[in-house]
């Protein structure tokens, strides 16, 4: 016996009641429990659909859908890295290499300057400023997200891109240099370049995070979901 298609929304539902917010990871449990329920109505062809479906569910032990969010969340996880460093990486290769490079001696130079380090003080306070900013526009964002029946995990985290990390690493380096005055033009020049090397990656991977991916985001979800597109279709 088939299920109707009622009762696959019937399912749906269920998971959601059940703390399951993703599309992708209801879809892969409504299907698990498709499968369970009409194996189960082959050995008992008169139980009732809510039976069955209770039945099916109570296979995932105690902890009920836990086990399965968090693997998917964790294959999810990689799967962003994956993305953020397949963007990050693209500045290490022609043409972006050459802005990159002239970004690191840039800093360099800069770094030689006496009192560099106020105006470095400077850059990261408006960097923290930006990315308190754009962290309040993803919580809205995210407002509207929970209000839309589907919504697939890698755009919920794309969307929050890791709830303003950014401006947390650079608030961290604008305390330690303000606590410590570090004048970088006393600094040995090997020294000097590594700080701009850092400087420049962390301001890449800020970038990449922040802007890029939250603009390639449509792209990205088609290219991980081919079902994404199909269910868009009839949104206005």
């Amino acid at each position: 016996m088939k299920l109707q298609e009622t009762q696959i929304d019937n399912l749906y539902k269920f998971t959601r009641k059940h703390y399951v917010y993703h599309y992708d990871v209801q879809t892969e449990l409504v299907d698990h429990l498709a499968n369970d329920i009409e194996q189960i109505w082959e050995e008992h062809p008169n139980l009732k659909f809510e039976d069955a479906r209770d039945k099916a569910f109570k296979k995932f032990g105690i902890f009920g859908f836990l086990d399965v969010i968090e693997a998917k969340q964790k294959q999810m996880n990689k799967r962003y890295r994956k993305i953020m460093w397949r963007f990050f990486s693209e500045w290490f290769t022609m043409p972006k290499l050459m802005t990159t490079l002239a970004s690191i001696i840039g800093l360099f130079c800069l770094l030689k300057i006496s009192f560099s380090q106020y105006f470095l003080l400077g850059v990261l306070f408006v960097l923290v400023v930006i990315d308190l900013v754009n962290l309040t526009k993803r919580r809205k964002a995210q407002k509207k997200l929970k209000k839309k029946d589907k919504v697939f995990l890698l755009e919920a985290m794309i969307g929050d891109t890791r709830n303003g990390f950014s401006g947390i690493l650079f608030l961290n380096i604008f305390n330690l240099m303000n606590a410590f005055k570090v004048d970088f033009s006393q600094l040995e020049n090997h020294w000097l370049l590594l700080i701009a090397c850092l400087a420049t990656a962390t301001g890449i991977l800020f970038y990449v995070t922040s802007f890029l991916m939250p603009q390639k985001a449509e792209e990205l979800l088609q290219e991980t979901y081919p079902e994404y597109k199909l269910s868009h279709l009839n949104l206005p």
